[in-house]
């Protein structure tokens, strides 16, 4: 059956050219999404549905450090999706710790903040009984977040990530942007091809917690995550309302 919640809404995913995105991008066409697939890549992104016909899909080519630019896209983007990461496994040069936080942790909290200003816009008519649903942002944390990676960059990017989406929710999240975090364990991808779990397992699993109206999205096959990820997030969240302000 397909889910209204997505039906003839516009959702925007970064990292599109990867499994996962375009995994999601699959998922959401099924569901009714209008999709814009936001890749760094040239090449274009062509999707095929379950009967083999194209995906309709507008693409955009942009760049971590790139944003602002694409303030005119998301403001008319329902639900944005940051899934995009790089993962440099083993390595630990100074070009490569900047690469990852930027790329990771930096560019994802920028969009953060920018979807977070066009939500605060957003205008709802006095007397309206049936407004626009509320803007949604997803970020793709991983469980990278608390758990080892073998990839000590990433683990420390992802963990910065997650730190700042919950540090910004205090302020950003409200009636009309709705903050999803994804925390997702080893799927196989061009970043790690011996996952344990498929991209589209992923993707599907997604979907179906979002429609239970889940914040806190967890796909794993690690039990502990299920445990400690929650236990983390509302402690985190305590202790920045405690010795943070606006």
């Amino acid at each position: 059956m397909r889910d209204q919640s997505f039906h003839a809404r516009t959702v925007a995913v970064t990292g599109a050219g990867g499994s996962l995105g375009q995994a999601l991008l699959r998922q959401l066409h099924e569901q009714g999404a209008y999709l814009i697939a936001l890749t760094s890549s040239t090449a274009p992104l062509e999707l095929l549905d379950g009967n083999g016909q194209p995906i309709p899909l507008q693409q955009i080519r942009w760049q971590c450090g790139q944003e602002e630019e694409l303030r005119s896209v998301l403001a008319e983007v329902d639900i944005l999706v940051i899934n995009h990461g790089v993962n440099f496994h083993s390595e630990r040069s100074a070009e490569a710790v900047q690469h990852s936080l930027e790329v990771n942790a930096l560019s994802s909290w920028r969009l953060l903040e920018l979807f977070g200003s066009l939500a605060a816009a957003d205008a709802w008519p006095a007397g309206d009984a049936s407004p626009r649903p509320p803007r949604e942002l997803w970020m793709n944390t991983s469980e990278a977040e608390i758990q080892a990676a073998v990839s000590p960059l990433y683990e420390i990017s992802k963990r910065l990530q997650g730190q700042l989406l919950s540090l910004r929710s205090l302020d950003l999240a409200g009636p009309q942007l709705r903050l999803r975090r994804l925390v997702l364990g080893p799927f196989r991808s061009a970043l790690n091809p011996i996952g344990l779990m498929s991209a589209d397992f992923v993707a599907r699993e997604v979907l179906r917690q979002v429609h239970w109206n889940c914040g806190l999205v967890i796909v794993t096959p690690n039990p502990l995550t299920y445990l400690l990820m929650p236990i983390t997030t509302a402690s985190r969240w305590l202790y920045f309302q405690l010795v943070s302000r606006t």
